[in-house]
């Protein structure tokens, strides 16, 4: 029997959709699962008469493969790829390729590659983003690792990736942990947009007193505009048309209040804090989550406060698209954008992973959650300044920030008004005020360090590091 092109390890529905992506692209496939009545559901289902076999123990496996083999693992990030990774080990031969294609941290797959590569082994850490339909009909795909390894599996993974006008969406990204590290940034981005699209639904919602259908309306409209058609505002506009099955009432009101999340929202936070990015909107959209895990609190704390005020604030026509909210969502996501490609660029001089920023905008403008038109715009302001320092300074942003600001200060003002939170509009505002500021209050920070610590401080005026004795 002839050997087959493709392994995979991990029957998830990511799992099973990118090997049914792999087979319907020309790769048969041979897969493996922990539990083999998964394997048998799967090739007697949805696997059936397909150019794909199942294995009954990874011995098995391996041995079904043709050499090189080529591997992906859709498994639990942390110890469970690790588990996988010594078990399969003893099996595998030099050239033999290793892809983990689930949500691990950079640092994990960096370990990772440079132990699998002194064996004679590849490894390549993968980010893959488009959600299950993604994986079947074409995903965003970053792998990392050595190129050799990446020009291994090139032929496959471009074949599999989403398809955009400029070519596949994939990219060798770097090496060691970068893809995955690129992946985190994405997932960091993607809160942010979703914790900015639930903002101004809650804002439609509870100060315009605009319903599920009404709403659906405004994200409609904006879904149409070059600034915000997204994949993220075409799923929000379906989410709330969607009707109970049992009574016809809107679905997403009888949805608990409390956001989960997998971890890589919290890995974005903490890279920036190491490596000293300001990711003020990304990291209110991590904390928006948490604070919503706190429903029992929160409940209790509306009895003792009392619910925000009632009061109706004039947010713009609907029928005009409600135009000082689309100007906080449109800047609260250039923010978001923005401060994920700033610390990609931080990243990449720090751990010397060379990472070219207009093939990321490339590659996330088809099959993945945050794929959006204005990704060609980013695309275009690294192409035309590769050292550009931030999004928001290239022209065609800057004139964007000039024309909403006021808008979003509005949209501010009036939920802190109405005692709404609106963590990510207020976030960007201070953002973008921050940054578009030549002096900042930290003179006084530095002044106080200086006295009680004798940190030592700069001057306007003169060259060197100073101290004053304060307390006389």
């Amino acid at each position: 029997m002839a050997k087959a092109h493709f392994g995979l390890i991990g029957l998830g529905v990511m799992g099973e959709n990118l090997v049914l992506n792999a087979e319907r692209n020309g790769f048969s496939s041979v897969v493996y699962n922990r539990t083999y009545s998964k394997t048998e559901h799967f090739l007697n289902g949805i696997g059936e008469g397909k150019a794909i076999s199942g294995a009954i123990d990874l011995k098995d496996f391996v041995n079904q493969l043709e050499r090189p083999r080529r591997i992906l693992m859709m498994v639990k990030a942390g110890s469970a790829t690790d588990a996988v990774i010594q078990q399969i080990s003893q099996y595998l031969e030099e050239d033999d390729l290793l892809i983990d294609g689930g949500n691990s941290l950079f640092s994990d797959t960096e370990r990772r590659v440079a132990e699998l590569e002194s064996k004679s082994f590849g490894y390549i850490g993968m980010g893959v983003s488009g959600g299950a339909k993604g994986a079947l009909e074409g995903p965003s795909m970053m792998p990392g690792g050595t190129k050799s390894s990446y020009t291994a599996i090139e032929s496959l993974l471009t074949k599999m990736a989403a398809q955009v006008e400029d070519g596949p969406c994939v990219t060798y990204i770097g090496p060691g942990g970068s893809g995955h590290f690129v992946k985190t940034v994405h997932n960091g981005i993607e809160y942010g947009i979703e914790q900015i699209l639930s903002e101004s639904y809650d804002l439609m919602k509870r100060v315009c007193g605009m319903n599920c259908d009404q709403i659906s309306e405004v994200f409609g409209m904006w879904n149409q505009t070059e600034e915000l058609s997204s994949y993220l505002v075409e799923i929000t506009e379906k989410c709330l048309q969607e009707k109970d099955p049992d009574d016809g009432t809107d679905l997403v009101e009888k949805i608990m209040d409390k956001a989960g999340q997998k971890g890589t929202g919290l890995w974005t936070v903490i890279s920036a804090l190491q490596l000293g990015a300001s990711v003020p909107t990304i990291y209110a959209s991590l904390n928006a989550r948490v604070m919503s895990s706190m429903k029992a609190q929160r409940e209790n704390a509306e009895i003792v406060f009392g619910p925000p005020h009632s009061s109706y604030f004039d947010l713009g026509s609907q029928s005009d698209g409600m135009p000082p909210l689309m100007d906080a969502v449109v800047l609260s996501t250039i923010a978001s954008y923005a401060q994920g490609m700033d610390l990609l660029m931080l990243a990449s001089r720090e751990y010397n992973y060379d990472l070219h920023m207009p093939s990321i905008a490339q590659i996330w403008k088809g099959g993945c959650i945050i794929r959006s038109t204005l990704l060609t715009r980013i695309q275009e302001a690294f192409l035309s300044k590769p050292d550009l320092p931030n999004l928001i300074v290239d022209p065609w942003f800057t004139d964007q920030i000039k024309q909403r600001l006021p808008g979003l200060a509005k949209v501010v003002s009036v939920s802190a008004d109405a005692g709404i939170p609106v963590p990510c509009f207020s976030s960007t505002l201070d953002y973008i005020n921050s940054y578009k500021t030549a002096r900042l209050p930290q003179n006084l920070v530095q002044a106080m360090r200086d006295c009680f610590g004798s940190h030592t401080y700069e001057r306007t005026d003169r060259i060197g590091s100073f101290h004053t004795e304060w307390e006389h």
